[in-house]
């Protein structure tokens, strides 16, 4: 346990005060359940019932908002005494808040992961998160039930929210008259809580505001600000008064997603089902094997390892649970045409309008690039030595596993360049026809194709073509500049790559007319890291300015070219030359970036790819008589 952990435990272990029961809490210990764990589970289930209480006591927590059972059985956190942190929000519902998940959900879209890590909107802070013991939550719901009440007919009929943007940030402004109402609201309830639920609250008396976004890059501030002015702030709206609650053990750290299922394969691995939300500590990682992270499931309290790309990164408030006590503030525009659809309040103008702001967005979008890994490569598999398993005692090729491609091309050298020059596995081939078939299935509109002179490069382009039913119509430009950082190659030498004549004899669909903007005479070994990302940078530049048409420009390139050509391209510098090798160790066979073009400047903004990732298991070499015949 790390020692600010344990200090958190000494400091709580001995707050508890004993009180009357409520009468949930009795017909809970009426039932033989420790007064601990009774409050425990009634805090976390909101104080709502007997039978959600006694569920969570057996078979988990509910999770935060989504109302899930969970099993924590297995939690070693259970008896712990640390109590839940919590939070006052003010919250928009109604026809204003379906305005601000649109936002949320095109802003996600279009900015890609990313910039979706900062995204809060539930609404107005009152107050800084504050500790009350579980014994005393239910005094916290009654008293903020309470001041609801007393504020109902002081709360003004509208709230004058105005819009406010930087480099970083994104959200409405409330009014100083209407703040200071809602001052007074978390001033009342700090005073109240303070006095009969023991705890100290500290009430947000500066600027309040309702966030739409912050952390985001720079560059997306104009189309955040687009998607925002398509939210009409004075629309019909009901406000509501909630606490939110959050496990002070996890503050520090990041929350993740878990997007598949994943069943341990040894006993310090952690058991994930998809949507599970994992905290996972930075500081803890430093020992952690390359490609796997440790964590903390939220679902079930248990702790090991994961790995790392069967997650993406969640917002932080995915893990805070909300109690509502019932009340709402109302305001309401007297001049909206409200239309009633399915019980929900809905305004035909404002939807269209967000249509048209976004289908405009659309329409100045005029070109795309995706740049794209290269499909599974046999030595990524089989080792630097493929080629000795699989080559007769005369030098013919003949295919030692499954998993080895059928054939291999013809070229006039030696064989033995395609130890440098390897091509795709048997799954790596399947892996290029499938993303090409996705990108169909999406109707992704190919009309330029790029590819390093690597073997791998231009049989994952070609198969891309395929699955796209585009072979026959457009050709591959093999391009040198594309190539990998030089100083990654084992043997310190360019290798010796196919020659068009040769690529083409072996029927991949090459465009012999196109005259490469780098020669493949001027790629030196063991380039510097400045070198490489000036070769980049003025690669993607060239091939983008000779592709004017619209549509979309598919570059194959290596785990580098996925930051080397996209960052320059969207005007972001370089990175440091660790971590860049850093990222580059994570990037999956066909792992892509998806950059698109936006009308006004001639800007480049990236967003989410048009396809999912392909993920999948490793899957050794199985000999039969091991175990089976023999002992």
């Amino acid at each position: 346990m790390a020692v600010a952990e344990t200090q958190l435990y000494a400091k709580v272990a001995n707050k508890h005060r004993s009180k009357s029961p409520s009468v949930l809490l009795e017909s809970l210990l009426a039932k033989g359940f420790p007064a601990h764990i009774a409050q425990k589970a009634l805090a976390a289930t909101g104080q709502k019932t007997i039978e959600e209480a006694a569920k969570c006591f057996y078979y988990g927590r509910l999770q935060p908002r989504k109302e899930k059972l969970h099993s924590h059985c297995n939690d070693p956190s259970l008896d712990d005494p640390i109590p839940q942190e919590y939070a006052l929000y003010l919250c928009p519902t109604g026809c204003f808040y379906n305005r601000l998940q649109e936002f949320w959900k095109e802003s996600k879209r279009q900015q890609a992961t990313r910039a979706a890590v900062g995204l809060v909107g539930e609404g107005c802070s009152s107050s800084v998160f504050f500790q009350c013991e579980d014994q005393k939550v239910e005094l916290l719901y009654n008293i903020l039930k309470q001041i609801v009440n007393n504020f109902s007919q002081k709360f003004p009929q509208t709230i004058s929210l105005s819009l406010h943007s930087s480099t970083s940030y994104l959200g409405f402004f409330i009014s100083d008259s209407h703040a200071n109402i809602l001052k007074e609201i978390a001033v009342a309830f700090s005073s109240e809580a303070s006095a009969l639920a023991d705890c100290h609250v500290k009430p947000c008396l500066k600027q309040l505001h309702l966030t739409l976004a912050h952390k985001f890059c720079p560059h997306h501030q104009k189309t955040l600000e687009q998607l925002a002015k398509c939210i009409n702030p004075g629309e019909t709206c009901q406000w509501v008064a909630a606490l939110y609650s959050r496990d002070m053990r996890f503050v520090h750290y990041q929350t993740l997603r878990a997007l598949f299922q994943y069943k341990p394969q040894n006993i310090d691995e952690l058991m994930m089902n998809a949507g599970d939300f994992i905290y996972v500590d930075p500081t803890q990682q430093s020992d952690v094997s390359e490609g796997w992270v440790i964590g903390t499931s939220h679902r079930t309290g248990c702790r090991g390892f994961l790995p790392e790309n069967y997650t993406e990164r969640a917002n932080e408030s995915d893990t805070e649970y909300a109690f509502v006590p019932g009340s709402k503030f109302v305001t309401q525009s007297a001049n909206e045409p409200n239309v009633k659809l399915n019980g929900e309040v809905h305004n035909p103008v404002m939807s269209r309008s967000v249509t048209n702001i976004l289908s405009l967005q659309n329409a100045a979008l005029r070109r795309g690039v995706l740049v794209m890994r290269h499909g599974e490569r046999v030595d990524q598999v089989f080792g630097k030595s493929w080629l000795q398993q699989c080559l007769t005692a005369d030098g013919k090729y003949y295919r030692a596993d499954l998993n080895f491609p059928p054939t291999l091309p013809k070229r006039k050298d030696s064989m033995k360049h395609f130890e440098q020059d390897p091509p795709l596995s048997c799954c790596g081939i399947f892996q290029s026809r499938l993303i090409g078939e996705a990108l169909l299935d999406q109707e992704v509109a190919v009309s330029y194709v790029y590819s390093s002179p690597a073997l791998r490069c231009v049989q994952t382009a070609h198969l891309v073509l395929q699955g796209l039913k585009l072979d026959q119509k457009v050709k591959i430009r093999v391009e040198p500049g594309l190539f990998e950082w030089t100083k990654w190659e084992a043997n310190k030498a360019i290798p010796n790559f196919m020659t068009l004549t040769e690529l083409t004899e072996a029927s991949y669909k090459i465009d012999t007319s196109y005259r490469s903007n780098i020669p493949l005479s001027s790629l030196v070994p063991s380039e510097s890291y400045e070198d490489y990302v000036s070769r980049s940078s003025a690669a993607i530049k060239q091939i983008v300015t000779a592709c004017p048409n619209k549509g979309v420009i598919l570059i194959v390139g290596h785990g580098s070219s996925l930051a080397s050509f996209t960052r320059p391209l969207i005007g972001l510098p370089a990175k440091d030359s660790s971590d860049f090798a850093q990222v580059v160790r994570k990037i999956p066979s066909l792992g892509m970036c998806f950059c698109e073009e936006l009308k006004e400047g001639n800007k480049w903004q990236m967003v989410n790819p048009p396809v999912k990732t392909l993920t999948h298991g490793a899957n050794a070499a199985f000999n039969w008589r091991n175990g089976i015949v023999e002992d």
